[in-house]
Parts: structure tokens; C-alpha cells; sequence
């Protein structure tokens, strides 16, 4: 069968392909590029335990080694922790989560509520405003960026090279941007050397300069997934979930009525409309049985987060928005030992988004119908490219 993520209305709504999809089978072969087969994964049971199970392998370096890809991806983004497995994956993991734990994020939480007003006040009263650009954009960049202490001149090109790094079916853009993005953090890394500070990247620093053993080529991985990580699941969160109120008018009634009710309605949200679409790569090592299917050895397996999120066995009623549903089990942000680690801070700057927006802005509203709205063209996160609103 074909990957209904490769047609173009997907973009636009993937569930009614997912859903046609599980109804057959929750785990199934599908056609990926190249006619390579690949098996996508539908039901919200089996993604969960596929991204918990060891022998589903991230370890991109092993699984395409002498297989003459002609990519030129830097390795620095090749081969970040997303792409490998315990005991690495352990290490580096142990290094950065200190610095996204609640007690972290809640030190940062003045900080991204300034920023959020300070952005706000930019809007037009009574015009018609780009949420994507003027919010959900620049807040987690500036945010990512102040906590890994990227100055703020060398922010725009940081936001466009990451933004390339998702082009789906521009594989020379995604290589090019993995070298400027990598090449950047080298050198950002040099200069830090030379006059430290207090960010994230300066721990990391002497992290991999003390007794961590954080190897150089370690160091620059790193920094480039958080600077990439750290923004990219917020922008989309963001722009799903205000677009998800704004078509359901009692729901955003709701929480323009009760602001303090953002942080429970969170989890809905997220589960609603999934910022990543599809979980990171991961291969069979040896024949897994998925679902009821056999899956051979040395397979590429796709976990559809979103489809999985929309699962009726798991979520009834998948498809209304029901801020009274307890979706605290959510996959928006994976499950097992890759879950992602900066999720406190992006539910953190959601929240106060969301509830500064509510807020502030009580008859926002769509300025364009939905179905002219255009999505990113990338099949790993689904995002918008743009949000108007009058505001």
C-alpha cells in the first residue's frame, strides 16, 4: 500500500487517511521513497509499545552503513542522541535533562512570560496578524537561544536553517542548512571558550572539556539538536492549538472565560492536532511482531503520533476536541526513554502563550477560512506556515 503521507491533501487532514488506515490493520507495509518498504504504525497500542521496544533501533549510522546513500547531511545532525540507543543515547540524555526539569522551566517562566508580552504589544489593535511569525516563531527561538546563549544578531539565520532542516523532498536544502547549522554551533562553541558564561552550552562545554566524556563532535550534536528541538515542537504546538480553539467556538469561550483552565486543557490540545506527526527513525534489529503483523528484521518502522493520538480504542471520540478528556497519555511528545526531553518547557510556553493570547485578545478570530490555510510540507511535523487572525 501506498504512504498516504506522501499525497498532498495529507497535509492538510491526515487523520481520515490514518483512520482508513487503522481500521485494516494498525500496523501495515507501505510504500516509502525509493520503493523501499517501510511499516507505519496507526494504533495508539502499538505505538506505544513500538517506541518502547529495545529492538526497535535508532541508530541511523548502523542501519545505513554501506548502504551508499548519497546524502551529505553534516554528522554532527546525522548522528544526534535521537539516533542512537543505550548506553550512549543514557549519556548524553543525562547531560541535558537537568536543565528542562520542572523546577528548571519554573525558573524561566518570567522570562517567557516577558517576552510573550513583549511580543503582543507589537500586534495591531484591530488589524490582522500572522500568530505563526509574530508568536509561535520568534517566543521559542528567543527562548531556546537566550538558554543556550545565542546572540540575538545570529538568531534570524539559526530560525531559517532550522526551518530548512524540515524541507520534505529537498534533500540538498536539508544537507546545506545541516552544514550551516553545524558549522554556526563549531563556532559559536570556539568563542564561548574563550570568554564562558552561564548557558546551557557553556555547561556542556565543561561538560565535554572535564570528565563527562562529551567528545567534541558530541558537543556540536548536541547543541544543534536543542537549538532545533528546543523550538520547533512549540512553534507547531502553538499554531495547531490556537487554530484547534478557533474552530471550536465553545471551547475557546471556555478558556477565554477561565484563563487559569489553560494548563488542564494542555494535554487535549496536544493530542488533538500532534506538532510531530510522525516519531523519529527507527529500524527492526531483529523480526518484531507489531499489532498482529510481522515485521522483518532490518525494517524502518514509522510511529504515526498523530494517528496514534486519534486512536478511538484509546481516545474516544477522537476527532471532537473535549477539554474535559483526560489526555495526560498522550504520544505528541513520544513515550519511553526518547520521549522528549524539553517537553516541560514546551508545555510551559504554550500555557503562557495560550493564556496571554485568550487574555488579551478576547475577540480573535480566523481573518481567512480555514481551508486557505497552508501547512508546512514536511511529513516529521505537522505545523502551520502561517496563521492570520484579527485580532
Amino acid at each position: 500500500m501506498t504512504d498516504p503521507t506522501q499525497e498532498p491533501r495529507f497535509l492538510q487532514d491526515p487523520y481520515p487517511a490514518y483512520a482508513a488506515m487503522r481500521s485494516i490493520s494498525p500496523v501495515r507495509p507501505v510504500s516509502g521513497s525509493g520503493g523501499h518498504r517501510n511499516y507505519l504504525v496507526t494504533g495508539y497500542a502499538e505505538a506505544r509499545e513500538a517506541l518502547g521496544d529495545a529492538r526497535l533501533s535508532k541508530d541511523t549510522a548502523a542501519f545505513f552503513a554501506g548502504k551508499g546513500s548519497r546524502r551529505r547531511l553534516h554528522p554532527a545532525v546525522a548522528h544526534t542522541m535521537l539516533a542512537g540507543d543505550p548506553p550512549q543515547h543514557t549519556r548524553l540524555r543525562t547531560l541535558v535533562t537537568k536543565a528542562f526539569t520542572t523546577g528548571a522551566v519554573a525558573q524561566l517562566r518570567p522570562f517567557i512570560a516577558r517576552v510573550t508580552d513583549e511580543l503582543l504589544d507589537q500586534w495591531p489593535a484591530g488589524g490582522t496578524f500572522d500568530f505563526v511569525a509574530g508568536l509561535a516563531v520568534p517566543l521559542p527561538v528567543i527562548v531556546i537561544c537566550e538558554l543556550l546563549g545565542v546572540p540575538q544578531t545570529d538568531r534570524p539565520d539559526v530560525q531559517r536553517w532550522s526551518a530548512e532542516l524540515f524541507a520534505a523532498g529537498k534533500p540538498d536544502v536539508i544537507d546545506a542548512a545541516s552544514h550551516s547549522m553545524a558549522d554556526y554551533m563549531t563556532g559559536l562553541i570556539t568563542t564561548k571558550r574563550r570568554d564562558p558564561g552561564s548557558s546551557l552550552l557553556d555547561r556542556l562545554i565543561a561538560a565535554r572539556d572535564g570528565d563527562d566524556h562529551l567528545s567534541e563532535t558530541e558537543l556540536v550534536s548536541l547543541a544543534v539538536l536543542l537549538l532545533v528541538a528546543g523550538h520547533e515542537t512549540t512553534t507547531n504546538a502553538l499554531g495547531n492549538a490556537l487554530l484547534a480553539l478557533l474552530q471550536h467556538p465553545a471551547a475557546l469561550d471556555r478558556l477565554r472565560a477561565k484563563p487559569d483552565d489553560v494548563p488542564a486543557a494542555l494535554d487535549e490540545l496536544l493530542r488533538f492536532d500532534s506538532a510531530v506527526s510522525t516519531a523519529t527513525f527507527r529500524f527492526t534489529t531483529e523480526a518484531v511482531e507489531l499489532g498482529g503483523t510481522e515485521i522483518p528484521a532490518g525494517v524502518p518502522v514509522l510511529v504515526a503520533l498523530g494517528a496514534a493520538n486519534r486512536d478511538p480504542a484509546r481516545f474516544p471520540a477522537p476527532d471532537q476536541l473535549d477539554l474535559d478528556r483526560n489526555a495526560a497519555a498522550h504520544l505528541a511528545f513520544g513515550h519511553g526513554i526518547h520521549r522528549c526531553v524539553g517537553a516541560p518547557l514546551a508545555k510551559a510556553e504554550a500555557e503562557i502563550a495560550l493564556r496571554a493570547v485568550l487574555t488579551r485578545f478576547s475577540r480573535i478570530r480566523l481573518a481567512v477560512p480555514a481551508d486557505r490555510l497552508e501547512w508546512r510540507h514536511t511529513r516529521l511535523v505537522r505545523g502551520l506556515t502561517a496563521l492570520p487572525v484579527l485580532a
